[in-house]
């Protein structure tokens, strides 16, 4: 057993989360003048020469495995990188830079009901406990008049919901390949599947496919540092840090993104906002130390994902 100060990396945690954050400060400028599908495929672009050292190994061990993990992984690729990433870019062209990345915190509530629903875990009475207050918290925190929605505000919206119900999707179908093909390897054919199908989609829309150079340093930026960066800092530190202390540590990520977003990008947020923002971290936190803690949790704790 390892040494509890040793062996803990909760900081690493918080670092990853808070490069999270300050994707905003690269992802909206970039939104507002180019198609967000042009913007993920050179993103994606980028991410697979980083990885590019893996995907030999990671195409061999695909070609061993079951036609039920081939097409998980296919859905991964196309749904939870290329599409989730370009409903999240796409949020960020509506003007408000904050709300997009706090309603990403809802994906670990989308993915205990997607892993209930395609994986037969058991949700409890209790889990509604918390969902049904950080629900009520995303609604307050999407709309700056939440008793008035408009089409304006209801978009960016539904497409942050929509990137992080996608995301969380991805979780869960990374979990049932993980018998057959390690993190990395799922990683590395994320990116891949999520270029192909990004070819496809801007082939289709007829979106420009080259990328001026002046935004080949931001997009690059963008891949690596709250992308490949943050990733790497992230699985790193949750290999040897608590679920309970993780899951505070990644309030970095929905704080960082408040921050830059009113101090950076002239953002602003309402006061019911405010509120909904602090409603939606208090509910997931609770559930995530509930599940650490509790003799019967809302949710039977699943197998843990091979992370090497």
């Amino acid at each position: 057993m390892m040494r509890r100060g040793a062996a803990d990396r909760t900081w690493l945690i918080a670092l990853a989360a808070a490069l999270w954050g300050f994707s905003g400060l690269l992802r909206a400028p970039l939104s507002r003048a180019y198609p967000s599908t042009s913007v993920v495929l050179w993103e994606h672009l980028f991410l697979v020469v980083l990885v590019s050292p893996l995907l030999p190994g990671a195409i061999r061990a695909l070609r061993r495995s079951s036609a039920r993990t081939v097409v998980a992984v296919l859905v991964i690729g196309g749904g939870s990188s290329a599409l989730a990433t370009t409903l999240f870019t796409a949020a960020f062209a509506y003007g408000d830079p904050i709300s997009p990345q706090v309603l990403q915190k809802l994906q670990p509530l989308l993915a205990i009901g997607l892993a209930a629903l395609l994986l037969g875990e058991r949700v409890r009475g209790r889990f509604w406990l918390f969902a049904v207050p950080a629900l009520a918290g995303a609604w307050l925190m999407a709309f700056p008049n939440p008793l008035q929605v408009g089409i304006r505000s209801l978009v960016p919206a539904l497409l942050g919901v929509g990137a992080a119900a996608l995301w969380a999707l991805g979780t869960v179908l990374g979990r049932a390949v993980s018998a057959q093909l390690t993190f990395w390897q799922v990683t590395a054919l994320r990116f891949a599947g999520g270029f192909v199908a990004l070819v496809i989609i801007n082939a289709a829309l007829g979106t420009p496919m080259i990328m001026p150079v002046s935004t080949w340093g931001s997009i690059l930026s963008l891949a690596l540092i709250p992308g490949l960066a943050a990733l790497l800092l992230y699985y790193h530190g949750l290999r040897r840090t608590a679920a309970s202390r993780a899951t505070l540590a990644e309030l970095a990520f929905p704080l960082t993104a408040a921050l830059v977003g009113v101090t950076l990008l002239g953002a602003s947020l309402a006061p019911s906002q405010w509120v909904g923002l602090g409603v939606v971290l208090v509910s997931v936190v609770a559930l995530a130390l509930h599940e650490q803690r509790a003799e019967r949790p809302a949710v039977r704790v699943p197998q843990p994902a091979r992370t090497d």
